[in-house]
C-alpha cells in the first residue's frame, strides 16, 4: 500500500511543484471521504491540482465553472418533457462525476452554491421528488478566490462546514518556480500521462481508513481540543460534532498514509489546521475587534496539553 501511495505522490509532485504538504492533505481528504476547499489567489495552480489528482486516481472528472448567473439546475441536472413517450426524463448534470471541480465557487450566488449541500452531505441529488445516487467515490474539490477579490460571495457557514478541509497553495519557492519555468508545460505533460491507481483501490483504501485504531487516550485529546474551543473564551464559536468527527477521520487517514494502523496525537496536530481552519474564528477583544495575527488552529494547539 505504501508503494502505491508513493507512486501517487511522485506523480503529483512532478506536476504540482514544491507543494508536498498540500498534496498529502489532498490525499488525506480523499481517503477520509471528505471534500476539499482550496482558497488562494488566481493563477496559483488550484485548478491544475484538481486536474492532476483526478488524472492520477483514474476517476471521471468534471469541471463546473461557477458564475454569478448560474442556476442550481446547471449543477444537478434538469427534468425535460419528451414528446416521444409523453413523460419527463431526468438529464444528469455535471455533479454526477467521481471528481467534481467547483471552480471559483464563491463567484456564484448563494442559491447556486446551495445546490451542492445535499450532494456533499448525503451523496445524492433530489430533483422533482426523485432521488438519484452519486457515484462512489465522490470527491468535490472547490476553489475560491479571497473575499477581497471583486465579484465574490462569501460561502455560508452551512456550506463551509461541508468541506472536510480547506488548504491554501501559496507561492512556490525559488527552486520550484525555476523548475516551472524550465520544464515543458505541465498541462501538456498531464495529457500524456496515464492514471496511477484504479477506482477499486481507492474504495479499498477508504474502507481501510475505518480500521485504523484510535486509543481512548487519543480520543480524550480530541475531546480536550473540542472543549477548549468551546469553553476557553478565546474563540467566537466552538468546534462542532461534525468537525470533531472529521478531525478523528483525518487523523486516521493521515496515519494510513504514514503506513501506520493507529493514530498518534501528532496525526491530529498535522491535520487540525486544515480541518478546522475554516470553522474556527478568534473571539473579539474588549474593544469589539477580532484578534488579528493569531491563527485560531495554532492557538488551539497551544492552549491544549497533549
Amino acid at each position: 500500500m505504501n508503494t502505491r501511495f508513493n507512486e501517487i505522490r511522485s506523480f503529483l509532485n512532478q506536476i504540482v511543484l514544491g507543494k508536498e504538504n498540500q498534496i498529502e492533505l489532498c490525499l488525506c481528504c480523499l481517503l477520509a471521504k471528505g471534500h476539499l476547499l482550496i482558497e488562494d489567489l488566481p493563477g496559483m495552480g488550484k485548478t491544475l491540482l484538481a486536474h492532476t489528482l483526478a488524472k492520477a486516481l483514474g476517476l471521471d472528472f468534471c469541471r463546473i465553472q461557477f458564475t454569478s448567473d448560474m442556476l442550481p439546475a446547471d449543477i444537478t441536472g434538469v427534468s425535460i418533457f419528451e414528446t416521444s413517450n409523453n413523460s419527463f426524463h431526468f438529464h444528469k448534470g455535471p455533479i454526477f462525476s467521481s471528481v467534481v471541480l467547483a471552480d471559483e465557487i464563491n463567484r456564484a450566488s448563494p442559491k447556486a452554491q446551495s445546490a451542492l449541500l445535499e450532494a456533499m452531505e448525503e451523496r445524492q441529488v433530489t430533483v422533482d421528488g426523485e432521488t438519484y445516487p452519486l457515484p462512489h467515490p465522490f470527491f468535490v474539490i472547490a476553489t475560491q478566490n479571497p473575499l477581497e477579490q471583486t465579484g465574490t460571495f462569501p460561502l455560508p457557514e452551512s456550506q463551509l462546514d461541508r468541506f472536510f478541509m480547506r488548504i491554501s497553495i501559496g507561492y512556490p519557492d525559488r527552486e520550484a518556480e525555476r523548475q516551472l519555468l524550465e520544464r515543458e508545460d505541465r498541462r501538456d505533460f498531464l495529457l500524456k500521462s496515464d492514471s496511477i491507481v484504479t477506482r477499486n483501490e481507492i474504495l479499498a483504501w477508504q474502507e481501510e481508513v475505518k480500521k485504523i485504531k484510535t486509543e481512548p487516550a487519543l480520543l480524550d485529546y480530541v475531546q480536550d481540543l473540542v472543549e477548549q474551543s468551546r469553553n476557553s473564551g478565546e474563540f467566537s464559536n466552538g468546534i462542532s460534532p461534525r468537525a470533531a468527527l472529521d478531525l478523528v477521520n483525518g487523523g486516521r487517514a493521515w496515519a494510513l498514509l504514514a503506513g501506520r494502523h493507529y493514530v498518534l496525537p501528532e496525526d491530529i496536530q498535522d491535520v487540525l489546521p486544515a480541518v478546522i481552519g475554516h470553522r474556527l474564528t478568534m473571539a473579539m477583544d474588549q474593544e469589539g475587534q477580532v484578534k488579528i495575527g493569531m491563527n485560531p488552529a495554532h492557538r488551539l494547539l497551544e492552549i491544549t496539553p497533549v
